[in-house]
Parts: C-alpha cells; sequence; structure tokens
C-alpha cells in the first residue's frame, strides 16, 4: 500500500478511536464523586450559590457532589488548586468576578491561573448595593454633590484593596469624576460595622450583607449597582437610574473545569447547568439572597463575557491607578 495512504488511514482510525473513547467518557461521567471548589468563606454569596448548585448536580448525576472551601489571596488559592487538577471534568471551581478583576490588577501573576480554566458556565449575578449611615446623604445626587463639594474629605470602605466592592466603587467614582479616601478592612463585616457606626460616609456592598442592615435600619440604601432593581429592594434604584451612565458592577459568579478537560465532558456539564438555571426551586433558592440567576448559555458565551470583563477592569485598575497588595 502507498506509504501516505497508509499515514492518512492510520491518522482516521486512531481519531476515530480518540472520538469513541471521548464519547464514551462523556457518556459515563460522573462515574465517581466530584468535587467544586470554592475559594471564598462558607456561608458567603459564592459558597451559597456553588452549594446550591451541588445539591441539584448530585441528585441528577447519582453521585457525591463535594463543596470544598479553599479560601485564601483574594480567590487565587482555590483557583490555582483548580487550574493544575487533572483535566477530566471531576475538580470544578464555582468562583466570582473577583477572578477577572485579579488578572487586571495583576496580569503577569494571574494570566497563567486564567489559561489553565476552562470557562462552563455563568451561574448568577450577586448586586451590590450603595449604601450610607442613615443621618447620611438622602440620595445618591446629595451623595456625589458632596463628595465634589468636599474632595477627598469623604471616605469609603471595602473589604480589601483589590477586591469587587474596591472596583465597583472606583468604577463609580471614575464614571462620576469624584474623589474620596479609600479604606480597606479585612473583611465586609468590619467594613459593615463602622458604616453602621457611622465612622465611614458610604461602601458599596453585596446585597447579602447589606440587606438585614437595611431591613432593621441601621444603614439606608441608596442605589443598587445591577441594570434593572432588586425585587428585594423594590423602591432602590439603580446608580443608572439615579443618573450614572451606563453603570454595571454586579458580581458575576460562574463554573469553571481544568484547561484541557475533554470538550464533550465541559459541554454536558454546560448543559446540565443550564438546565439548573431554568429551575423554579433553584432561581427561588437564589432570589431569596438577593441573587440573579443568569440565562443560559455555551462555553464560549461564558469565555467571550470573561476576556470582555477583563478589559472592562483593566480601565478601572489604570484610571484609579489601583496596585496589588
Amino acid at each position: 500500500m502507498n506509504p501516505v495512504l497508509q499515514t492518512i488511514l492510520r491518522t482516521m482510525v486512531w481519531g476515530s478511536v480518540g472520538l469513541f473513547v471521548s464519547g464514551v467518557q462523556a457518556q459515563g461521567f460522573p462515574h465517581k464523586p466530584v468535587k467544586i471548589v470554592v475559594p471564598w468563606p462558607a456561608g458567603g454569596v459564592v459558597d451559597l450559590a456553588a452549594r446550591q448548585l451541588a445539591n441539584r448536580l448530585q441528585t441528577v448525576w447519582s453521585q457525591p457532589v463535594v463543596v470544598e472551601n479553599k479560601v485564601g489571596a483574594g480567590g487565587a488559592i482555590g483557583a490555582e488548586q483548580v487550574a493544575r487538577a487533572t483535566p477530566d471534568g471531576y475538580t470544578l471551581l464555582v468562583t466570582s468576578s473577583a477572578l477577572t478583576m485579579n488578572a487586571a490588577l495583576d496580569p503577569q501573576k494571574s494570566t497563567e491561573t486564567s489559561k489553565e480554566l476552562e470557562r462552563v458556565a455563568l451561574l448568577c449575578h450577586a448586586p451590590g448595593v450603595l449604601i450610607v449611615h442613615p443621618s447620611g446623604a438622602a440620595n445618591l445626587k446629595e451623595l456625589i454633590a458632596n463628595a465634589r463639594a468636599n474632595p477627598g474629605k469623604l471616605s469609603y470602605a471595602t473589604s480589601g484593596t483589590g477586591s469587587p466592592a474596591h472596583f465597583a466603587t472606583e468604577l463609580f467614582k471614575m464614571q462620576q469624576n469624584i474623589f474620596a479616601l479609600h479604606i480597606p478592612y479585612t473583611g465586609a463585616p468590619a467594613a459593615m460595622t463602622d458604616q453602621i457606626a457611622g465612622r465611614i460616609d458610604f461602601q458599596i456592598t453585596n446585597a447579602t450583607v447589606a440587606l438585614p442592615q437595611i431591613t432593621a435600619g441601621r444603614v439606608r440604601a441608596l442605589a443598587v449597582t445591577s441594570t434593572s432593581r432588586m425585587p428585594l429592594l423594590p423602591d432602590v434604584p439603580t446608580l443608572m437610574e439615579s443618573g450614572v451612565a451606563n453603570y454595571n458592577a454586579d458580581q458575576w459568579i460562574g463554573l469553571f473545569t481544568t484547561r484541557g478537560t475533554p470538550a464533550n465532558i465541559t459541554e454536558k456539564l454546560s448543559q446540565e447547568v443550564n438546565k439548573i438555571l431554568t429551575q423554579d426551586a433553584f432561581r427561588q433558592a437564589l432570589a431569596k439572597s438577593g441573587i440573579n440567576t443568569a440565562v443560559p448559555g455555551s462555553p464560549i458565551e461564558f469565555d467571550k463575557f470573561y476576556k470582555q470583563d477583563i478589559v472592562k477592569w483593566t480601565r478601572v485598575v489604570k484610571a484609579a491607578n489601583i496596585k496589588p497588595e
């Protein structure tokens, strides 16, 4: 037989075998427990979404789906664990837009981790709320006017330099051309404590943290960071409604796996998640904490969204001159 023809036939055979094996892998997936790494503390907004997802995947697959909280370095430690895992779909990552913010803040350090993570599905969006002390500004226009009249005299709290709250506030400041003093805390609870005490002028924090304090009257909500009003805060306008054009700083939460995972396993994961996103019970469970379920989409669509988010936050990092700690 012609050597060239032999090579072509051999390539076709092994290609067919590869496709067959890959197909069998996807059909039998999962045949053992799956682990979801959450690089944030238990009880937080990302953990809540991950556990709701894990419970439903476990029911569908009839296999244990274990959530492991691997906290540290702004979500980087958990993300790196999944990036280094065996690419077989059995180690997953549920994390937030902190991943793209870290990539914008420290590209050299974060790029490799980002490259080693396969985008699977966008799960949900967690709106932030801009809050003040009850004795503070009555509305967002008043807060902005005060900040412009007194540059550098107003202070704002965040859960740390480079945190989603920090980025969201810097985007607000950049778009409104105002200057306020950044007071970074070691976490959202400490920042909220000083907000309630009136030692901080304002802050943007996630709705899960803010809602109990707003309901109790300890803080006042001036605006939400999403493009539409929150059902749990129907009387609180969005920042866009309050005059901040094109503002959107929701914290997104998504599902990732290790780069190199067979494409049909990634696709199977995506399809299962998309089914869950349409379930009323899942949507309602997240809505109780002010979290909005994402529109079902493909891994390609999530990857495009992810890359656009890095571009968005890179502009904020440069404009605000934010430096990694």
